[in-house]
Protein backbone atom coordinates (compact mmCIF):
# COMPACT_ATOMS: atom_id res chain seq x y z
CA UNK A 1 0.00 0.00 0.00
CA UNK A 2 1.06 3.84 -0.80
CA UNK A 3 0.87 6.83 0.59
CA UNK A 4 -2.16 8.32 -0.40
CA UNK A 5 -3.84 4.84 -0.42
CA UNK A 6 -3.47 4.35 2.68
CA UNK A 7 -4.45 8.16 3.59
CA UNK A 8 -7.34 7.67 1.20
CA UNK A 9 -8.50 4.22 3.25
CA UNK A 10 -7.78 5.56 6.36
CA UNK A 11 -10.16 8.97 6.00
CA UNK A 12 -12.94 6.85 4.03
CA UNK A 13 -13.07 4.67 6.94
CA UNK A 14 -13.17 7.64 9.64
CA UNK A 15 -14.39 6.07 12.15
CA UNK A 16 -14.40 2.43 11.33
CA UNK A 17 -13.10 -0.02 14.30
CA UNK A 18 -14.41 -3.16 12.55
CA UNK A 19 -12.13 -5.39 10.65
CA UNK A 20 -8.27 -4.97 9.99
CA UNK A 21 -5.69 -2.69 8.37
CA UNK A 22 -2.03 -4.11 6.98
CA UNK A 23 1.26 -2.04 8.67
CA UNK A 24 1.65 -0.14 5.50
CA UNK A 25 -1.88 1.38 6.20
CA UNK A 26 -1.08 2.46 9.95
CA UNK A 27 2.57 3.70 9.24
CA UNK A 28 2.34 5.68 6.45
CA UNK A 29 -0.83 7.70 7.75
CA UNK A 30 0.90 7.84 11.04
CA UNK A 31 3.59 9.74 8.81
CA UNK A 32 1.33 11.76 6.91
CA UNK A 33 -0.48 13.20 9.75
CA UNK A 34 3.24 14.00 11.28
CA UNK A 35 4.36 15.98 8.19
CA UNK A 36 1.14 17.93 7.70
CA UNK A 37 0.98 18.63 11.19
CA UNK A 38 4.41 19.78 11.10
CA UNK A 39 3.89 21.68 8.24
CA UNK A 40 0.75 23.64 9.30
CA UNK A 41 2.54 24.05 12.78
CA UNK A 42 5.38 25.67 11.21
CA UNK A 43 3.69 27.96 8.53
CA UNK A 44 0.41 28.73 9.62
CA UNK A 45 1.11 28.50 14.03
CA UNK A 46 0.91 26.21 16.23
CA UNK A 47 -3.01 26.64 16.94
CA UNK A 48 -3.31 24.87 13.32
CA UNK A 49 -1.32 21.77 14.30
CA UNK A 50 -3.32 20.81 17.06
CA UNK A 51 -6.71 21.74 15.30
CA UNK A 52 -5.61 19.37 12.74
CA UNK A 53 -3.98 17.03 15.19
CA UNK A 54 -7.78 16.69 17.11
CA UNK A 55 -9.62 16.43 13.73
CA UNK A 56 -7.34 13.24 12.53
CA UNK A 57 -7.22 11.54 16.36
CA UNK A 58 -10.70 9.68 15.64
CA UNK A 59 -9.23 8.04 12.36
CA UNK A 60 -5.98 7.53 14.16
CA UNK A 61 -7.54 5.35 16.64
CA UNK A 62 -9.71 3.60 13.92
CA UNK A 63 -6.46 2.48 12.68
CA UNK A 64 -4.66 1.45 15.45
CA UNK A 65 -7.86 -0.28 16.54
CA UNK A 66 -7.88 -2.05 12.91
CA UNK A 67 -4.14 -2.92 13.09
CA UNK A 68 -4.53 -4.71 16.43
CA UNK A 69 -7.09 -6.47 15.20
CA UNK A 70 -4.88 -7.54 12.21
CA UNK A 71 -2.63 -9.31 14.63
CA UNK A 72 -5.49 -10.95 16.86
CA UNK A 73 -5.79 -8.54 19.84
CA UNK A 74 -9.11 -6.22 20.74
CA UNK A 75 -8.36 -2.31 19.85
CA UNK A 76 -9.03 -1.63 23.67
CA UNK A 77 -5.10 -2.31 24.13
CA UNK A 78 -4.30 1.08 22.53
CA UNK A 79 -5.18 2.07 26.07
CA UNK A 80 -2.00 0.58 27.44
CA UNK A 81 -0.23 3.78 25.86
CA UNK A 82 -2.01 5.66 29.09
CA UNK A 83 0.72 3.33 30.95
CA UNK A 84 4.22 6.22 30.66
CA UNK A 85 6.94 5.06 28.50
CA UNK A 86 6.49 1.24 28.65
CA UNK A 87 2.52 1.32 27.44
CA UNK A 88 3.70 2.87 24.27
CA UNK A 89 6.58 0.95 23.78
CA UNK A 90 4.39 -2.42 23.84
CA UNK A 91 1.89 -0.83 21.75
CA UNK A 92 4.69 0.33 18.73
CA UNK A 93 5.86 -3.25 19.08
CA UNK A 94 2.47 -4.58 18.64
CA UNK A 95 1.99 -2.20 15.91
CA UNK A 96 5.49 -3.67 14.01
CA UNK A 97 4.57 -7.13 14.15
CA UNK A 98 3.20 -9.00 10.67
CA UNK A 99 -0.35 -9.57 10.99
CA UNK A 100 -2.01 -13.11 11.16
CA UNK A 101 -1.71 -14.88 8.04
CA UNK A 102 -5.88 -15.94 6.80
CA UNK A 103 -9.50 -15.17 8.62
CA UNK A 104 -9.18 -14.67 12.28
CA UNK A 105 -11.99 -13.36 14.29
CA UNK A 106 -12.29 -9.42 13.23
CA UNK A 107 -12.18 -10.82 9.41
CA UNK A 108 -9.83 -11.43 6.21
CA UNK A 109 -6.51 -10.89 5.75
CA UNK A 110 -6.15 -7.25 4.42
CA UNK A 111 -2.82 -8.45 2.20
CA UNK A 112 -3.35 -9.41 -1.05
CA UNK A 113 -3.05 -13.46 -1.60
Amino acid sequence: MDLMTAVKTCFSKYADFNGRAQRSELWWFVLFNFIVSLLLTAVLGEWLGSVYSLAVFLPSIAVGARRLHDIGRSGWWQLIALIPVIGLIVLIYWFVQPGRPGTNEHGPNPLPA
